[in-house]
């Protein structure tokens, strides 16, 4: 957490040559332009300015000039890099000429909810899980490995990918817990300490950018696509969540079954109800939908547990004096979101649920893949948007999703993937020519 002074005073010693500035579009897509360490004073105090109509989601062609503002908290030099052509990272704020914060920014969006959270004396904890594929070119997924979960040597070639991974990563100030390989063959996953929503989605971003730029380095590409593989697992984002009241778990009480505290519960109930028009931000792709179908270990109902893991969410199981680690898991999101939005939508809906007082349902802990459609109904278990049109439908009626993206990512986001499912809708595929040309 550094101040404007130390960044300088770090670039200057560590003799960096270039500070990439980073940002996101409404998609989550990175975007970086760099300086030299003679501007970067100057970037600090004002923000360097850009051409924001040229950003999926940002200005339009007449009220274009934006500004991004590096915040000298997210400094951290790139590791990778070669001795004496040091660079360092940034991620900027995006203001207005004026010095306001810009509504299209998803940073900006995922700090003004954490600020209403905070009013309310909470902060609001996050801990992703992102699963990832590492293929042998970005032309095809072309596996690397045939192992499984937790698999090792000879199968899991990979685990070098990953120890350079976290060493990276470590050296980048952000904490790591484990790894391991995963279910798929040739499928990943690296996961990290939980920390506070804002620092997390930065971290996010980092993490995907160090994945993807170790396997570069050794010819090999590394893929957030949710379900590559049509025959096997896609991809999650699994994310565990807690908020806090300064040193207290506010999810937490011991007198409870499920040691679970009435704002978790009411929590959970909100996420619950709320889920099927937050999936256009936790689940933005058509592909996304491949992943979200029953018998891949991916949530396509709506329900929640504690050691079901077909359920949507998930209550690890309390373990004594482990009262700080109680958490909700939510399964259904996806490694290709925007982390940013993501996180200011599952808070959002989590936090309607204890606002209105959501009454939460009991858990199912059942497989629920096996039961027929006439026991779900019994159960009252619906089901998650089989489509991205499904999403946007449900997206689009949805007034707290407009109120935590705001008027403006709320309308773009819509526009964009209303465009997406158009081009999406409109190929014909190759599942297409093999089972209609010969026959029809």
């Amino acid at each position: 957490m550094y101040t404007a002074e130390e960044v300088l005073k770090i670039v200057k010693e560590k003799n960096i040559k270039f500070i990439n500035l980073w940002f996101v579009d409404i998609l989550g897509k990175l975007k970086s332009f760099s300086i030299t360490p003679r501007e970067l004073e100057g970037a600090m105090a004002e923000g360097m300015g850009f051409d924001g109509s040229s950003i999926e989601g940002f200005a339009r062609i007449f009220e274009s000039d934006l500004i991004a503002k590096p915040d000298p908290a997210t400094f951290t030099i790139m590791p990778w890099r070669p001795e004496g052509e040091g660079s360092a990272r940034m991620i900027c704020d995006i203001l207005n000429p004026d010095g306001t914060p810009y509504e299209g920014d998803p940073r900006y969006i995922l700090k003004k909810n954490l600020a209403e959270l905070k009013k309310q004396g909470f902060g609001y904890f996050v801990g992703p899980e992102l699963e990832y594929f590492y293929f042998k070119s970005d032309n095809a997924p072309e596996i690397i490995d045939e192992g499984g979960y937790f698999d090792t040597v000879p199968l899991d070639v990979a685990r070098d990918l990953r120890r350079e991974t976290i060493l990276i990563l470590e050296k980048m100030g952000i904490k790591v817990e484990y790894s391991h390989h995963e279910v798929a063959p040739s499928q990943h996953e690296i996961d990290l300490r939980y920390d506070e929503a804002l620092k997390m989605a930065d971290t996010v971003m980092t993490y995907k950018v160090v994945v993807k730029q170790v396997a570069y380095s050794k010819g090999l590409y590394a893929s957030f696509m949710p379900k590559p593989l049509a025959s096997v697992n896609g991809s999650g984002m699994h994310t565990h969540m807690s908020l806090f009241s300064g040193e207290r778990n506010a999810f937490y009480e011991a007198k409870d079954k499920y040691h679970l505290s009435e704002m978790a519960k009411h929590f959970i109930a909100g996420v619950l109800k709320h889920v099927p028009e937050m999936c256009i931000v936790t689940n933005q792709w058509v592909n996304s939908y491949k992943r979200l179908v029953p018998g891949f270990e991916a949530p396509a109902y709506i329900s929640w547990a504690r050691r079901n893991r077909s359920a949507l969410v998930r209550v690890p199981m309390y373990k004594p004096g482990k009262e700080m680690a109680t958490r909700i898991e939510l399964r259904f999101p996806d490694p290709a979101c925007n982390p940013y939005l993501s996180f200011a939508i599952m808070l959002a809906a989590g936090l309607e649920g204890v606002r209105n007082k959501y009454p939460m349902p009991e858990p199912i802990e059942k497989d629920i893949f096996h039961l027929t459609e006439d026991e779900r109904e019994k159960e009252g278990i619906k089901t998650l948007p089989g489509s991205l049109i499904e999403a946007i439908e449900a997206a689009e009626k949805s007034e707290l999703l407009k109120k935590t993206l705001g008027d403006h990512v709320f309308g773009k986001l819509i526009e964009n993937k209303k465009i997406e499912w158009d081009m999406y809708r409109t190929q014909v595929t190759e599942y297409e020519i093999k089972k209609y040309l010969a026959v029809l």
